[in-house]
Protein backbone atom coordinates (compact mmCIF):
# COMPACT_ATOMS: atom_id res chain seq x y z
CA UNK A 1 0.00 0.00 0.00
CA UNK A 2 1.34 3.27 -1.00
CA UNK A 3 0.99 6.37 0.70
CA UNK A 4 -1.68 8.12 -1.72
CA UNK A 5 -3.66 4.69 -0.92
CA UNK A 6 -3.32 4.86 2.96
CA UNK A 7 -4.14 8.89 3.00
CA UNK A 8 -7.41 8.15 0.88
CA UNK A 9 -8.62 5.56 3.22
CA UNK A 10 -7.35 8.24 6.48
CA UNK A 11 -10.12 10.20 4.40
CA UNK A 12 -13.06 8.02 4.02
CA UNK A 13 -12.44 6.87 7.78
CA UNK A 14 -12.70 10.44 9.29
CA UNK A 15 -15.32 11.17 6.71
CA UNK A 16 -17.20 8.27 7.91
CA UNK A 17 -16.82 9.24 11.76
CA UNK A 18 -17.86 13.04 10.83
CA UNK A 19 -20.92 11.22 9.40
CA UNK A 20 -21.77 9.00 12.12
CA UNK A 21 -21.42 11.53 14.70
CA UNK A 22 -23.29 13.93 12.68
CA UNK A 23 -26.19 11.46 12.44
CA UNK A 24 -26.13 10.51 15.80
CA UNK A 25 -26.46 14.50 16.91
CA UNK A 26 -29.04 15.10 14.55
CA UNK A 27 -31.38 12.36 16.16
CA UNK A 28 -30.06 13.30 19.54
CA UNK A 29 -31.60 16.89 18.89
CA UNK A 30 -34.61 15.41 17.67
CA UNK A 31 -35.30 12.80 19.88
CA UNK A 32 -35.55 9.98 18.02
CA UNK A 33 -32.00 8.58 19.63
CA UNK A 34 -30.37 8.06 23.14
CA UNK A 35 -27.82 10.41 24.51
CA UNK A 36 -25.08 9.00 27.36
CA UNK A 37 -25.70 11.81 30.43
CA UNK A 38 -22.34 12.91 32.18
CA UNK A 39 -22.42 12.15 35.50
CA UNK A 40 -23.50 15.14 38.22
CA UNK A 41 -19.78 15.86 39.69
CA UNK A 42 -18.50 16.19 35.97
CA UNK A 43 -21.66 18.61 34.67
CA UNK A 44 -21.06 20.65 37.88
CA UNK A 45 -16.92 21.27 37.15
CA UNK A 46 -17.98 21.71 33.46
CA UNK A 47 -20.79 24.89 34.32
CA UNK A 48 -18.01 26.01 37.04
CA UNK A 49 -15.57 25.87 34.33
CA UNK A 50 -17.60 28.23 32.28
CA UNK A 51 -18.87 30.30 34.61
CA UNK A 52 -14.98 31.02 35.34
CA UNK A 53 -14.11 31.94 31.96
CA UNK A 54 -16.85 34.15 31.81
CA UNK A 55 -16.29 36.11 34.51
CA UNK A 56 -12.67 35.88 34.46
CA UNK A 57 -12.94 38.11 31.03
CA UNK A 58 -15.37 40.57 32.05
CA UNK A 59 -13.03 41.21 35.18
CA UNK A 60 -10.35 41.04 33.25
CA UNK A 61 -11.62 43.85 30.23
CA UNK A 62 -13.46 45.88 32.86
CA UNK A 63 -10.27 46.14 35.06
CA UNK A 64 -8.20 47.25 31.57
CA UNK A 65 -10.52 50.44 30.88
CA UNK A 66 -10.23 51.29 34.65
CA UNK A 67 -6.39 51.33 34.29
CA UNK A 68 -6.41 52.78 30.73
CA UNK A 69 -9.57 54.78 30.18
CA UNK A 70 -8.35 55.49 26.47
CA UNK A 71 -9.51 52.85 23.72
CA UNK A 72 -7.51 54.21 21.46
CA UNK A 73 -4.28 53.87 23.93
CA UNK A 74 -5.47 50.30 24.68
CA UNK A 75 -6.07 49.29 20.78
CA UNK A 76 -2.04 50.65 20.21
CA UNK A 77 -1.02 48.39 23.33
CA UNK A 78 -2.54 45.35 21.89
CA UNK A 79 -0.63 45.73 18.82
CA UNK A 80 2.38 46.35 20.09
CA UNK A 81 2.32 43.30 22.17
CA UNK A 82 0.71 40.72 19.29
CA UNK A 83 3.74 42.14 17.23
CA UNK A 84 5.87 42.02 20.39
CA UNK A 85 7.08 45.06 20.21
CA UNK A 86 7.69 47.75 22.74
CA UNK A 87 4.97 50.79 22.64
CA UNK A 88 6.60 53.78 22.96
CA UNK A 89 6.83 55.69 26.06
CA UNK A 90 4.37 58.34 26.00
CA UNK A 91 3.06 61.05 29.22
CA UNK A 92 0.29 60.51 30.55
CA UNK A 93 -2.90 62.60 31.44
CA UNK A 94 -1.48 63.89 34.97
CA UNK A 95 2.24 64.02 33.78
CA UNK A 96 1.08 66.09 30.30
CA UNK A 97 -1.35 68.68 32.80
CA UNK A 98 1.80 68.98 35.19
CA UNK A 99 3.58 69.94 32.48
CA UNK A 100 1.76 72.23 31.05
CA UNK A 101 1.33 73.67 34.49
CA UNK A 102 5.16 74.09 35.09
CA UNK A 103 5.65 75.53 31.75
CA UNK A 104 2.96 77.99 32.22
CA UNK A 105 4.18 79.16 35.67
CA UNK A 106 7.92 79.58 34.35
CA UNK A 107 6.21 81.74 31.89
CA UNK A 108 4.43 83.80 34.03
CA UNK A 109 7.00 84.25 36.90
CA UNK A 110 7.86 81.53 39.19
CA UNK A 111 8.49 85.05 41.78
CA UNK A 112 4.50 85.47 41.20
CA UNK A 113 2.21 84.00 43.12
CA UNK A 114 0.12 82.34 40.13
CA UNK A 115 3.42 81.12 38.73
CA UNK A 116 4.73 79.44 41.65
CA UNK A 117 1.29 77.97 42.31
CA UNK A 118 1.02 76.31 38.93
CA UNK A 119 4.72 75.31 39.16
CA UNK A 120 4.01 73.13 42.52
CA UNK A 121 0.45 71.77 41.69
CA UNK A 122 2.44 70.85 38.31
CA UNK A 123 5.03 69.10 40.18
CA UNK A 124 2.21 67.26 42.27
CA UNK A 125 0.55 66.03 38.99
CA UNK A 126 3.58 64.54 37.34
CA UNK A 127 4.13 62.69 40.60
CA UNK A 128 0.78 61.51 40.47
CA UNK A 129 1.09 60.67 36.92
CA UNK A 130 4.49 58.40 37.83
CA UNK A 131 1.95 56.57 40.42
CA UNK A 132 -0.47 55.82 38.26
CA UNK A 133 2.00 54.44 35.66
CA UNK A 134 3.72 52.46 38.63
CA UNK A 135 -0.56 51.07 39.19
CA UNK A 136 -0.88 49.80 35.71
CA UNK A 137 2.54 48.14 35.21
CA UNK A 138 2.11 46.42 38.39
CA UNK A 139 -1.50 45.58 38.30
CA UNK A 140 -0.57 44.08 34.32
CA UNK A 141 2.12 42.30 36.15
CA UNK A 142 0.54 40.59 38.81
CA UNK A 143 -3.26 41.09 38.21
CA UNK A 144 -3.90 40.79 34.18
CA UNK A 145 -1.43 38.39 33.28
CA UNK A 146 -2.41 36.05 35.18
CA UNK A 147 -6.21 36.28 34.49
CA UNK A 148 -5.11 36.33 30.45
CA UNK A 149 -3.04 33.51 30.61
CA UNK A 150 -5.94 31.58 32.36
CA UNK A 151 -7.92 32.45 29.22
CA UNK A 152 -5.71 31.96 26.59
CA UNK A 153 -3.80 28.83 28.40
CA UNK A 154 -5.66 26.49 30.71
CA UNK A 155 -8.83 27.36 29.19
CA UNK A 156 -8.41 26.71 25.66
CA UNK A 157 -7.15 23.24 27.15
CA UNK A 158 -10.03 22.72 28.81
CA UNK A 159 -12.30 23.26 25.67
CA UNK A 160 -10.50 21.46 23.62
CA UNK A 161 -10.33 18.18 25.64
CA UNK A 162 -14.08 18.31 26.50
CA UNK A 163 -14.71 19.11 22.72
CA UNK A 164 -12.71 15.51 22.42
CA UNK A 165 -15.17 14.20 25.22
CA UNK A 166 -18.03 15.27 23.38
CA UNK A 167 -16.75 13.35 20.10
CA UNK A 168 -16.14 9.96 22.18
CA UNK A 169 -20.02 10.61 23.63
CA UNK A 170 -21.09 10.23 20.19
CA UNK A 171 -19.14 7.54 19.25
CA UNK A 172 -20.12 5.56 21.80
CA UNK A 173 -23.83 6.74 21.69
CA UNK A 174 -23.52 5.98 17.41
CA UNK A 175 -22.12 2.46 18.52
CA UNK A 176 -25.09 1.91 20.60
CA UNK A 177 -27.50 2.18 18.30
CA UNK A 178 -26.15 0.45 15.93
CA UNK A 179 -26.15 -2.43 17.85
CA UNK A 180 -29.89 -2.04 18.91
CA UNK A 181 -30.52 -1.91 14.63
CA UNK A 182 -27.89 -5.19 14.47
CA UNK A 183 -29.81 -8.26 13.76
CA UNK A 184 -27.21 -10.80 12.32
CA UNK A 185 -25.21 -12.56 15.37
CA UNK A 186 -21.84 -11.71 13.23
CA UNK A 187 -23.06 -8.00 13.07
CA UNK A 188 -24.33 -8.22 16.81
CA UNK A 189 -20.64 -9.21 17.86
CA UNK A 190 -18.68 -6.60 15.83
CA UNK A 191 -21.13 -4.02 17.18
CA UNK A 192 -20.66 -5.33 20.70
CA UNK A 193 -17.01 -5.06 20.41
CA UNK A 194 -17.72 -1.50 19.22
CA UNK A 195 -19.15 -0.22 22.00
CA UNK A 196 -16.75 -2.03 24.45
CA UNK A 197 -13.88 0.35 23.12
CA UNK A 198 -15.74 3.64 22.22
CA UNK A 199 -16.63 3.15 26.32
CA UNK A 200 -13.11 2.26 27.24
CA UNK A 201 -12.27 5.76 25.09
CA UNK A 202 -15.22 7.70 26.70
CA UNK A 203 -14.19 6.90 30.32
CA UNK A 204 -10.69 7.83 29.66
CA UNK A 205 -11.43 11.15 27.90
CA UNK A 206 -13.91 12.01 30.70
CA UNK A 207 -11.37 11.31 33.39
CA UNK A 208 -9.12 13.54 31.18
CA UNK A 209 -11.51 16.16 31.30
CA UNK A 210 -12.86 15.67 35.07
CA UNK A 211 -8.58 16.01 35.97
CA UNK A 212 -8.65 19.19 34.15
CA UNK A 213 -11.49 20.45 35.40
CA UNK A 214 -10.90 19.94 38.47
CA UNK A 215 -8.08 22.31 38.53
CA UNK A 216 -10.37 25.47 38.19
CA UNK A 217 -10.21 25.19 42.35
CA UNK A 218 -6.65 25.79 42.49
CA UNK A 219 -6.88 28.79 39.45
CA UNK A 220 -9.54 30.16 41.94
CA UNK A 221 -7.43 30.51 44.38
CA UNK A 222 -4.07 31.54 42.63
CA UNK A 223 -6.31 34.61 41.09
CA UNK A 224 -7.24 35.55 45.17
CA UNK A 225 -4.09 35.79 45.48
CA UNK A 226 -3.87 37.78 42.40
CA UNK A 227 -6.50 39.97 43.51
CA UNK A 228 -4.71 40.70 46.82
CA UNK A 229 -1.91 42.30 44.54
CA UNK A 230 -4.55 43.84 42.76
CA UNK A 231 -5.92 45.83 45.74
CA UNK A 232 -2.32 46.51 47.26
CA UNK A 233 -0.79 48.34 44.20
CA UNK A 234 -4.11 50.63 44.35
CA UNK A 235 -4.00 50.86 48.01
CA UNK A 236 -0.04 52.24 47.57
CA UNK A 237 -1.32 54.20 44.31
CA UNK A 238 -4.38 55.79 46.88
CA UNK A 239 -2.50 56.49 49.78
CA UNK A 240 0.08 58.35 47.23
CA UNK A 241 -1.95 60.61 45.35
CA UNK A 242 -3.06 61.77 49.19
CA UNK A 243 0.02 62.19 50.35
CA UNK A 244 1.04 64.35 47.44
CA UNK A 245 -2.39 66.37 47.45
CA UNK A 246 -1.95 66.73 51.43
CA UNK A 247 1.64 68.67 50.88
CA UNK A 248 0.43 70.23 48.08
CA UNK A 249 -2.70 71.71 49.95
CA UNK A 250 -0.43 72.63 53.28
CA UNK A 251 2.01 74.44 50.83
CA UNK A 252 -0.80 76.29 48.26
CA UNK A 253 -2.75 77.66 51.23
CA UNK A 254 -5.85 79.61 49.69
CA UNK A 255 -3.45 81.85 47.88
CA UNK A 256 -5.74 84.89 48.09
CA UNK A 257 -4.59 88.18 46.53
CA UNK A 258 -4.41 89.91 50.18
CA UNK A 259 -3.00 88.64 53.09
CA UNK A 260 -5.38 86.70 54.59
CA UNK A 261 -4.99 83.63 56.56
CA UNK A 262 -7.27 80.39 55.69
CA UNK A 263 -9.92 80.32 57.61
CA UNK A 264 -12.89 81.20 54.82
CA UNK A 265 -14.56 84.17 57.02
CA UNK A 266 -16.25 87.02 54.26
CA UNK A 267 -14.44 90.05 54.08
CA UNK A 268 -15.94 93.35 52.46
CA UNK A 269 -13.04 93.39 49.94
CA UNK A 270 -13.59 90.67 47.19
CA UNK A 271 -10.97 87.80 47.57
CA UNK A 272 -9.51 86.24 44.25
CA UNK A 273 -8.51 82.50 45.43
CA UNK A 274 -7.21 79.80 43.78
CA UNK A 275 -9.32 77.22 45.38
CA UNK A 276 -13.13 77.32 45.36
CA UNK A 277 -14.98 78.43 48.41
CA UNK A 278 -16.15 74.26 49.37
CA UNK A 279 -12.08 73.35 48.93
CA UNK A 280 -11.27 76.41 50.77
CA UNK A 281 -14.06 75.20 53.90
CA UNK A 282 -12.22 71.59 53.74
CA UNK A 283 -8.62 72.92 53.51
CA UNK A 284 -9.46 75.20 57.14
CA UNK A 285 -10.89 71.72 58.02
CA UNK A 286 -7.98 69.81 57.52
CA UNK A 287 -4.86 72.19 57.86
CA UNK A 288 -2.99 71.83 61.31
CA UNK A 289 -2.54 74.98 63.60
CA UNK A 290 -3.92 77.20 60.92
CA UNK A 291 -4.14 81.45 62.48
CA UNK A 292 -7.76 82.46 63.59
CA UNK A 293 -7.50 85.81 63.04
CA UNK A 294 -10.04 88.10 61.59
CA UNK A 295 -9.89 89.89 58.00
CA UNK A 296 -10.61 93.22 58.75
CA UNK A 297 -7.28 92.81 61.86
CA UNK A 298 -5.22 91.47 59.32
CA UNK A 299 -6.09 93.87 56.17
CA UNK A 300 -5.80 97.05 58.59
CA UNK A 301 -2.29 95.08 60.05
CA UNK A 302 -0.75 95.36 56.41
CA UNK A 303 -2.20 98.50 55.39
CA UNK A 304 -0.50 100.03 58.64
CA UNK A 305 2.87 98.04 57.44
CA UNK A 306 2.68 99.44 53.82
CA UNK A 307 2.23 102.64 54.47
CA UNK A 308 4.90 102.75 57.55
CA UNK A 309 8.48 102.20 57.00
CA UNK A 310 8.84 100.30 60.16
CA UNK A 311 8.64 96.58 60.95
CA UNK A 312 6.84 93.06 62.14
CA UNK A 313 7.32 90.17 63.33
CA UNK A 314 5.74 87.60 61.80
CA UNK A 315 5.13 83.66 62.03
CA UNK A 316 5.74 81.39 58.77
CA UNK A 317 2.40 79.14 57.99
CA UNK A 318 3.92 76.43 55.90
CA UNK A 319 7.33 75.88 54.08
CA UNK A 320 8.54 77.85 51.58
CA UNK A 321 11.26 77.14 48.80
CA UNK A 322 13.06 80.04 47.22
CA UNK A 323 12.91 80.45 43.78
CA UNK A 324 15.53 82.25 42.90
CA UNK A 325 18.49 84.30 44.92
CA UNK A 326 16.00 87.54 46.04
CA UNK A 327 14.07 85.47 47.66
CA UNK A 328 14.03 83.83 51.19
CA UNK A 329 12.84 80.45 51.86
CA UNK A 330 10.92 79.74 55.04
CA UNK A 331 10.27 76.97 57.79
CA UNK A 332 6.96 76.21 58.67
CA UNK A 333 6.13 77.87 62.16
CA UNK A 334 9.53 80.04 62.28
CA UNK A 335 9.45 84.21 63.50
CA UNK A 336 10.76 86.61 60.97
CA UNK A 337 11.12 90.00 60.69
CA UNK A 338 8.98 91.56 57.63
CA UNK A 339 8.67 94.86 56.17
CA UNK A 340 7.61 96.57 52.53
CA UNK A 341 9.50 98.72 50.72
CA UNK A 342 7.91 101.26 47.82
CA UNK A 343 6.87 100.01 44.66
CA UNK A 344 6.49 96.21 45.94
CA UNK A 345 4.44 93.40 44.55
CA UNK A 346 1.85 93.43 46.94
CA UNK A 347 1.82 90.03 47.37
CA UNK A 348 4.99 89.89 48.91
CA UNK A 349 7.23 91.50 51.99
CA UNK A 350 10.79 91.64 52.42
CA UNK A 351 11.72 89.24 55.05
CA UNK A 352 15.03 89.24 57.31
CA UNK A 353 16.33 86.16 59.36
CA UNK A 354 19.15 87.21 61.33
CA UNK A 355 21.28 88.36 58.30
CA UNK A 356 19.97 86.56 55.93
CA UNK A 357 16.69 88.63 54.06
CA UNK A 358 14.55 88.32 50.62
CA UNK A 359 11.26 88.72 49.07
CA UNK A 360 8.62 86.32 50.95
CA UNK A 361 4.71 85.42 50.18
CA UNK A 362 2.81 86.96 52.04
CA UNK A 363 0.31 84.34 51.72
CA UNK A 364 2.54 82.17 53.71
CA UNK A 365 2.70 84.46 57.16
CA UNK A 366 0.92 85.52 60.20
CA UNK A 367 1.31 88.95 61.47
CA UNK A 368 2.03 88.98 64.91
CA UNK A 369 0.87 91.77 67.87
Amino acid sequence: MNIMDFNVKKLAADAGTFLSRAVQFTEEKLGQAEKTELDAHLENLLSKAECTKLWTEKIMKQTEVLLQPNPNARIEEFVYEKLDRKAPSRMNNPELLGQYMIDAGNEFGPGTAYGNALIKCGETQKRIGAADRELIQTSAINFLTPLRNFIEGDYKTITKERKLLQNKRLDLDAAKTRLKKAKVAEARAASEQEVRITQSEFDRQAEITRLLLEGISSTHAHHLRCLNDFVEAQMTYYAQCYQYMLDLQKQLGSFPSTFLSNNNQSSTTPVQSVSSPSVLASTSASLPSLPSVSNSMVTSGLSELKSSSGSRKARVLYDYDAANSSELSLLADEVITVYSIPGMDSDWLMGERGNQQGKVPITYLELLN
